[in-house]
């Protein structure tokens, strides 16, 4: 007896086959579409959207801190420059050049015997000499003994005028005073000053211009010179001139150690003067004015 179904296994098994493979592709294919629709209508991750990448920003370079402005350092202020003192004037007339004769002739000279034999000899006018009418003006007389003036406009007639009138009518450009001779005898120091102080303050009220030296008392000779007079006195008194010179701010000018000898004497060579060996002749006269004219005011 044949057996049913023996015939037909290959068909069975090949349809079984076919079954398979048809539930496997549908099962893929199911799998296939449904991954593919979850792929388009599921929210998109992040990393399927091109989302822009996040850039940090630059970073800058730190920025140094300013430096603190340096605060200027100060110069050294410099000392204030000390406004120099004027060079005082010298009290005491120095040696210069020769001033020549038109600085003698803008003088005026002062004095007493000694001063008048310039005029008297002729050395120079009387219109620049100023003594009494005797010559023998002395310093504790100056406010009561006048003068005889000879104006320059007039010169051959004297006036008779006190030593302060004269000065505020000349107006001399330079007075050289020399005065003491005929009181050192007598006069204290302290005398002497006041006598002189005073003549110098009329002086200077009544020509204030004038520029005025006041000359030393000149040298004498001891052995022949009246009681009372010596050349250690006159040394003392020149020293009192000097001081008062300074005081009022004048000027001084030493003529006794240019008329003097070796010994401190007037030279005999300039003086002809056997009585009394004070008074000079034209030779110490002139050497006198020579000294005047190389010891300029400047």
């Amino acid at each position: 007896m044949r057996r049913r179904g023996s015939k037909n296994l290959p068909v069975i098994v090949v349809a079984v086959l076919a079954t398979a493979v048809a539930v496997s592709m549908g099962a893929l294919l199911w799998v296939s579409t449904g991954f593919a629709s979850a792929r388009t209508t599921s929210t998109p991750s992040p990393r399927s959207t091109a989302s822009p990448a996040f850039t940090l920003p630059p970073t800058a370079a730190p920025t140094a801190a300013p430096s603190p402005t340096p605060k200027p350092t100060p110069s050294p202020t410099a000392a204030p420059t000390a406004t120099p003192e004027p060079t005082p004037v010298p009290v005491e007339l120095g040696e210069t050049e020769d001033a020549g004769q038109e600085y003698i002739d803008k003088m005026v000279f002062l004095g007493d015997s000694t001063t008048y034999w310039l005029a008297g000899y002729d050395v120079l006018p009387f219109t620049q000499v100023w003594t009494d009418s005797i010559g023998t003006m002395s310093l504790f007389n100056w406010e009561i003994d006048p003068i005889n003036y000879y104006d320059p406009a007039s010169p051959t007639t004297p006036v008779s005028l006190f030593i302060p009138d004269c000065a505020a009518r000349r107006q001399p450009e330079y007075l050289v005073i020399t005065l003491g001779l005929n009181g050192i005898a007598f006069l204290d120091e302290q005398e002497f000053r006041d006598y002189y102080l005073d003549m110098l303050d009329a002086i200077m009220a009544a020509s204030p211009d004038t520029k005025i030296i006041c000359q030393s008392i000149f040298p004498v000779i001891d052995s022949r010179v009246p009681k009372g007079i010596s050349n250690e006195k006159i040394n003392t008194a020149n020293k009192w001139i000097y001081a008062m010179a300074e005081e009022k701010g004048l000027r001084y000018l030493n003529a006794h150690d240019v008329l003097m000898d070796e010994n401190g004497q007037l030279r005999l060579d300039y003086t002809d003067d056997t009585a009394m060996g004070i008074h000079m002749n034209t030779t110490g006269l002139n050497a006198m004015l020579m000294n005047i004219r190389t010891h300029a005011w400047q």
